[in-house]
């Protein structure tokens, strides 16, 4: 990890040099590509890298979260571009079909295909059975109509994995596919809007867009399961993202702190400060462990959706607050633009909503806990 550590402060030199989000963006991919990074984001038995223990058809919580943690500390941009050459491809990795899976993929881990994720609409967001995009079939063909927001990558991806409704389902819910459409498919428009961090991001509209029946991933009306897939093998490296956000704040804190003077004493010299620095470490460390216990449950091939919760929630609410007071810590510094903590203030806030909001886990835990209660209950009435 130290030689991760030193390539990201290297590169995030670099990425911070450039003007223009699409101009850091690519330059961040190339150099994660240089460094060999990407092989990551794709399971070994599709040329992407193994880990001891962990499935082959499957890509590694654990080494997802190394990563993440590392590049987070250094730049923003290097995790963004990380993560979501994993996110916008897996749902390919697990259930692309025909020969020209392998090859696509391999272009993602050379960082010749940029990828995303098109989940989201303005009426579907924490429930994807409100997905209102449309795919109908016609021939072998599928067209779809419909919008997608708050689309990652949208305007340099070069593919989209796209959850389209191509039935009712029961009761009106349900009936989600799964496609494979590339970005410069006719009838495909993207309009870019801008977000509190730098981060290349917009709208996608679907105008009678044509995909090829081999596009469909997985089986018709698997959709949701594989999105679903796609979201519990990557949400626990959003906290572990949050950790690395977190880690630089209390460095920059800690470092501002005992090198400021007031009083004729360095800050870090008074007690309320000090009481500060302690709870942000203890978070931090709090965090760092719910993220290896979901990590390494997931890499077991067991069932965690608790521990994730657990970590998702308590790793990106305890980076705000930890963001937070590194910024107070600052004072007048702390909100002026181009500071270390005022950029870490506006990258960490959209953790707690994207890849489910913290309400959602805090709803997952109870759910979880309350069926564990009535099982146990049951079992020893």
């Amino acid at each position: 990890m130290l030689h991760l550590a030193d390539f990201a402060k290297r590169a995030a030199v670099r990425v911070d040099a450039v003007h223009g989000e699409d101009e850091e963006a690519r330059l961040a991919l190339g150099l994660l590509v240089e460094e060999g990074l990407l092989v990551h984001t794709v399971p070994a038995n599709l040329g992407g890298a193994g880990r001891e223990g962990v499935d082959a058809g499957h890509v590694s919580v654990r080494s997802l979260c190394e990563i993440r943690k590392q590049l987070a500390f250094a730049s923003g941009m290097l995790d963004l571009m990380f993560v979501e050459q994993g996110l916008g491809s897996y749902a390919i990795s697990l259930g692309g079909k025909g020969d020209w899976v392998k090859p696509l993929l391999a272009g993602v881990m050379a960082g010749e295909k940029i990828s995303a994720f098109a989940l989201t609409e303005v009426g579907a967001g924490s429930d994807l059975n409100g997905v209102a995009t449309e795919a109908k079939r016609d021939g072998s063909d599928w067209i779809l109509n419909g919008d997608k927001t708050f689309i990652t990558n949208a305007g340099i991806a070069d593919f989209y994995t796209v959850l389209a409704r191509t039935g009712a389902g029961e009761g009106g819910r349900g009936g989600l596919s799964m496609f494979y459409v590339a970005a410069d498919s006719p009838g495909l428009s993207v309009k870019r809007f801008e977000v509190m961090a730098p981060h290349p991001i917009g709208e996608l509209t679907f105008e009678n867009v044509r995909v090829s029946g081999e596009c469909m991933l997985g089986d018709e009306g698997q959709g949701l399961e594989l999105a679903l897939a796609v979201l519990g093998r990557f949400r626990t490296s959003v906290a572990a993202a949050a950790i690395g956000f977190s880690k630089r704040a209390l460095h920059e804190s800690i470092s501002h702190l005992d090198a400021r003077q007031q009083f004729g004493r360095p800050l870090s010299s008074f007690q309320g400060l000090r009481f500060d620095l302690a709870e942000m470490d203890i978070r931090l460390r709090a965090g760092e462990l719910l993220v290896e216990e979901a990590s390494e449950l997931l890499d077991q091939g067991q069932e965690a959706g608790t521990e994730v919760a657990r970590a998702k929630w308590f790793a990106t609410e305890s980076a705000s607050w930890i963001c937070d007071r590194a910024v107070q810590h600052l004072g007048g510094l702390g909100v002026r633009r181009g500071q270390i903590v005022e950029r870490l203030y506006r990258e960490v806030r959209a953790l707690r909503i994207y890849e489910g909001t913290s309400e959602v886990q805090k709803l997952i835990l109870a759910k979880n806990l309350i069926t564990r209660h009535r099982a146990g209950a049951k079992n020893h009435g």
